[in-house]
């Protein structure tokens, strides 16, 4: 299944191939005080593959809070934030917002409740590089 997202105005935007179909999309609703801000509803295929485009990486701001080991990739021109990344031992891995797909059918998202508090560095790490998406594209230009 390949599924299409972005920010609201376009500026970021990506391309999720979840590498199947499933009958229904994990929605992690995060309830860290960022999240709750802006929305955040997270998603990946650890077998699948992103890629993502800024069409202006100069009107993109990455925000890392915590443990500051992601980086909140936020559209200065809309607010959105579509996409979160974590490089692990010189590789990169990400997740997706929701909230930011532009072309899947909503009733798939199964959403649930999602807490990391009190997770230790290490720990986060490790189940990011078990449940993110390790393939992951990041550039510059149109899309």
């Amino acid at each position: 299944m390949l599924i299409h997202g972005s920010c609201h105005c376009g500026n970021i935007a990506f391309e999720l191939d979840w590498r199947s179909d499933p009958d229904e999309i994990p929605a992690r609703v995060c309830g860290c005080t960022f999240c709750t801000k802006h929305g955040g509803v997270w998603t990946s295929s650890p077998a699948g593959s992103l890629r993502v485009t800024f069409r202006d990486r100069s009107q993109v701001r990455d925000y890392a809070f915590g443990t500051r080991t992601a980086k909140f990739h936020v559209c200065c021109e809309c607010g959105v934030v579509p996409v979160v990344t974590s490089e692990i031992e010189g590789r990169v891995y990400a997740v997706v917002n929701t909230n930011s797909f532009d072309d899947l059918d909503r009733s798939m998202l199964r959403r649930s409740p999602a807490s990391f508090d009190g997770e230790d560095a290490g720990s986060r790490l490790a189940r990011r590089t078990r449940n993110w998406i390790s393939d992951v594209l990041l550039s510059d230009g149109d899309h």
